[in-house]
Formats: C-alpha cells, sequence, structure tokens
C-alpha cells in the first residue's frame, strides 16, 4: 500500500515520554487538522494513537524514539492510515474499541480491543462511560502529571473563518473552545448523562496536565475547570 503523507508539522515532545504530530485532514479544503500521540511505554516501546503517515524524515524521526509495537484506531472514523502502519510494522499489534472493531476491521486486522491492551506505569488503555465503547482514552503518566488522550468525543477547535467557519460553529456545533460537537452528541454519545459523570470523573484525576484531543489543540491550564464547563451541557 501505498505511504500516503499529507501535510504536517514537526513532533513535538510535550513530555519525556510524549509526543504529538499535527496535520491535515483527508478531505480537501477542510479546516480540520488531525492529532496523532506518540507515547514511550515503560520498557521503552511506542504506543501509537490516531495514525497518521508522516513524511520519511520525522517516520524515522519517530521510529528512532523507540520501537512502534501498538497501534491505536480510537474510533471507527479514525482508521483511514491503520492499513500502511500495519504494513510497515508488522509486528506491531492493532487496538481499537470494542464498539468501533467492527468498523476498524473493514481496512485493516485488529489485534485486540482496549481491555486486552497490557497497561504499565505509564500508559494504559480505558473506556470512557456514555460512549458505548464508540470511543475511549489513551491514559498516559508523565514525570509532571497524567494526560487524557481522547477522540471526537471532545473538541477543542478555535474559531474558522469563512463558509467553513460557519458550518463548523453553527451546523457541527464544532468550534470555540473545548466543547461537545453537535456530531458527538448524534453520533458518539450513547448516555449524556453517564458521559457527563464521566468528564467529571476524569476532571476528579490527581494531577492532571491536559487533554490531548482528535483534532487541532490540547486543553490546558485549568484542565479540570474546561472539563466541568463541558459536563454542564450535557
Amino acid at each position: 500500500m501505498e505511504w500516503k503523507v499529507l501535510p504536517h508539522g514537526p513532533i513535538e515532545q510535550l513530555e519525556e515520554n510524549l509526543w504529538t504530530v499535527t496535520g491535515d485532514f483527508p478531505i480537501p479544503f477542510n479546516p480540520l487538522k488531525r492529532v496523532m500521540t506518540i507515547v514511550r511505554r515503560e520498557d521503552g516501546r511506542l504506543v501509537l494513537h490516531g495514525l497518521m503517515a508522516l513524511e520519511e524524515s520525522a517516520q524515522r524521526e519517530l521510529e528512532a524514539i523507540g520501537e512502534v509495537a501498538y497501534l491505536v484506531a480510537p474510533s471507527g472514523y479514525h482508521r483511514s492510515d491503520a492499513p500502511r502502519y500495519r504494513e510497515r510494522y508488522p509486528n506491531a499489534k492493532l487496538f481499537a474499541p470494542r464498539g468501533a472493531r467492527k468498523r476498524v476491521e473493514k481496512i485493516a486486522k485488529v489485534d485486540a480491543t482496549y481491555e486486552e491492551y497490557a497497561a504499565d506505569a505509564t500508559t494504559s488503555l480505558v473506556s470512557v462511560d456514555g460512549l458505548a465503547d464508540r470511543e475511549g482514552a489513551l491514559v498516559v503518566r508523565s514525570k509532571r502529571g497524567v494526560t487524557y488522550v481522547m477522540n471526537d468525543a471532545l473538541f477543542n477547535m478555535p474559531e474558522q473563518s469563512g463558509l467553513s467557519g460557519f458550518v463548523l460553529a453553527h451546523v457541527t456545533q464544532s468550534t470555540g473552545g473545548p466543547r461537545v460537537s453537535r456530531t458527538a452528541r448524534i453520533g458518539i454519545i450513547a448516555d449524556r448523562a453517564r458521559y457527563r459523570a464521566a468528564l467529571q470523573g476524569i476532571a476528579d484525576t490527581e494531577g492532571l496536565a491536559r487533554v490531548i484531543v482528535a483534532h487541532h489543540v490540547p486543553i490546558e491550564g485549568d484542565v479540570a475547570g474546561a472539563l466541568r464547563r463541558v459536563a454542564e451541557t450535557l
């Protein structure tokens, strides 16, 4: 399979064991950005969440961080590069949420679901209540705190200009800071009360440093306060 690369930024290090890359969305003229998260486990092997094919020099830089061992397709809609990663890293295992496995497997073989991931001192794959296992979260423990890596059930997208900005603000309701989009309310969240409680539980996490989302920028600063405000909208 062709290693298809879309424009993307550099690999940015956030913690001693945590990096992200932000790149363009596969649909032309769409202002959405997608985010791949790279985590180094305690044993030195890598977990890649939200797979995105990189330029060869950046891919080599990623490989220099550690062995690519765990691939995560975080939903049935974030799967497009999974076959490319399966082909390039045949010894790596592909994980998906239980409720998304069938859709991901339409294009790439899934080895296991989140429940079967072997957590270590720095990483775990967990379910998020209220989402019917369509999505979950990758939890990363670093020296400076805890990072939750989530997906489309939570957005943090700045306001956009033009017609696409109007659609994103008023139709999909995706922009304007931390929020749950209309798309997520319709297609991802199965039980709003339970998801509200789940967000409040994440907000209570001791040492919570940030939440990385699938599109655009992480939620940082008063992360707990931001999550509680989002929860109140559900």
